[in-house]
């Protein structure tokens, strides 16, 4: 059965698109078909991201215009087996994602993929909005900071209230949280929230504490998912975060400071 995840929050920047890369990546390496569909229609990053920009030729609203068929549009990856992108458009505006094209787009999806990773433009516009509508389950993604947070309980509020289960009367969307660019020596410094404050704000299970990391933007400039720099903390978060979402239990990993050795101290370094 096809299971449709929408990544999602509720403010710009947070890592989003690194994220739908990270876990989509993540989910074909298991061995998982899986595709990966941007949503942002005007922008469209995630093909830079997936280092495929060169590749497009047709894109989602093509494919919803019927200017071309879902085969045409999706591209292979090159470096992961069992996974394909579907870009958006840059060239149209968010209208153009009509609810019964998006739905006609992901039922012909379902037919093929096990998982279906939709990346979410920020906040609550149309093409969010429709993202989310048709999703199987969120990752909420946020930086641990008090507007990201703020931002993304609002977003939690959409999910439970204008997704087609709502609408139907199901079970609320099953929300899992991600927190990103997680620095424990600043939370320690009291210059961010910590993994315990944005837990209790928003009251969701923890999917994952991806850190603050270099690797995220040098990966990013070479066109490649960072979790597949499996040296990088980074990489390594998003590892761990793909593996509990299949289900295994794998304890939380980079969340607290390194404790310096006795020379580490002597010379505060």
């Amino acid at each position: 059965m096809s299971r449709i995840v929408v990544i999602t929050s509720g403010k710009g920047g947070v890592g989003k698109t690194t994220t739908s890369a990270a876990i989509a990546t993540g989910l074909a390496q298991e061995g998982h078909k899986t595709a990966v569909v941007d949503f942002d229609v005007g922008l469209r990053n995630l093909d830079l991201i997936m280092g495929c920009e060169r590749r497009v030729v047709y894109d989602f609203v093509n494919v919803i215009n019927g200017d071309a068929n879902l085969r045409q549009a999706l591209i292979k990856d090159k470096r992961t087996e069992n996974l394909y992108i579907l870009p958006a458009s840059q060239t149209r505006d968010k209208e153009a994602l009509t609810q019964e094209g998006v739905e006609k787009v992901l039922e012909e999806l379902s037919q093929e993929f096990e998982y279906i990773i939709c990346d979410s433009p920020a906040g609550i516009e149309r093409g969010a909005l429709m993202a989310a509508y048709f999703a199987d389950e969120a990752i909420v993604v946020t930086n641990p900071e008090v507007s990201s947070v703020r931002d993304s309980d609002r977003m939690l509020g959409i999910l439970s209230s204008k997704t087609r289960r709502a609408e139907q009367g199901e079970d609320p969307l099953p929300a899992h949280l991600l927190i990103t660019r997680y620095s424990a020596d600043r939370v320690e410094k009291g210059e961010m929230l910590s993994v315990e404050d944005v837990q209790e704000i928003l009251s969701i299970g923890m999917l994952g504490v991806i850190p603050e990391s270099q690797a995220v933007l040098n990966a990013s400039n070479a066109g490649m998912p960072v979790v597949l720099d499996t040296e990088s903390d980074a990489g390594q978060a998003y590892r761990d975060a793909v593996a509990r979402f299949l289900g295994e239990d794998r304890p939380h990993r980079f969340i607290t400071t390194q404790k310096k050795g006795i020379f580490g101290r002597l010379f505060r370094g």
